[in-house]
């Protein structure tokens, strides 16, 4: 599991939630069983009409808590890298997060088509998230060291620029739209990272003066 720690502060109760939902799901997978929702609910100490409010049913619980099982932790993606190479700690990111999607394209790939297709019915609830946040952590962490090397609006921005990147949206268009083996959507996103990275600690062009 990533073991990322759970956002703070009452608008992120929601995903607060979510997550216990998940991590009580990915506990009892790994403990070789798999319960109703109602008892996966009862393991996070959640109601269970709030568990069906996250997760239409049990079977898009359990295909999403095994991604969470599989999605490497900060501190396994990073693993060997540099401490204060904002660029080659992101590839380490690159690295970790590829060959897990690549490993579990499938439930990925089904985990997207279940929630778009829940947006496209209006089934979605626009008060929940629909999905959880699992690159960002990892994104975050390896930014943290060099944090200070960026202004913190650009550091926010680079944040957001890179989750377009890195995730199995971005495989999805590099393999499906563009048609680009794994090597060549490799350099894309290596030449994306460094790209954003520069970019984020380039100076703002001064403010024009109005006249």
């Amino acid at each position: 599991m990533t073991g990322q720690p759970p956002p703070s502060g009452r608008p992120l109760q929601k995903q607060r939630t979510r997550q216990a939902l998940l991590d009580a799901a990915a506990r009892l997978m790994q403990q070789g069983s798999r319960p109703a929702l109602e008892e996966v609910a009862e393991a996070a100490l959640v109601s269970r009409a709030t568990a069906y409010r996250y997760f239409p049913n049990v079977d898009a619980l359990y295909l999403e808590a095994s991604i969470d099982i599989e999605t490497p932790a900060p501190h396994e993606a990073l693993r060997g890298a540099p401490a204060q190479d904002a660029v080659a700690r992101l590839e380490h990111v690159d690295d970790a997060l590829h060959a897990m999607i690549a490993a579990h394209e499938a439930p990925l790939r089904l985990m997207l088509a279940r929630s778009l297709e829940r947006s496209a019915r209006g089934e979605a609830d626009e008060a929940l998230p629909a999905r959880q946040n699992r690159r960002t952590p990892l994104i975050e962490a390896a930014l943290e060291p060099a944090s200070e090397r960026f202004a913190p609006a650009a550091l926010r921005k680079l944040k957001h620029a890179l989750a377009l990147v890195l995730g199995p949206e971005a495989r999805v268009v590099l393999k499906d739209v563009l048609r680009l083996d794994d090597a060549e959507a490799r350099r894309v996103r290596r030449w994306a990272i460094r790209a954003l990275v520069s970019a984020a600690q380039s100076p703002a062009p001064p403010a024009r003066s109005r006249r």
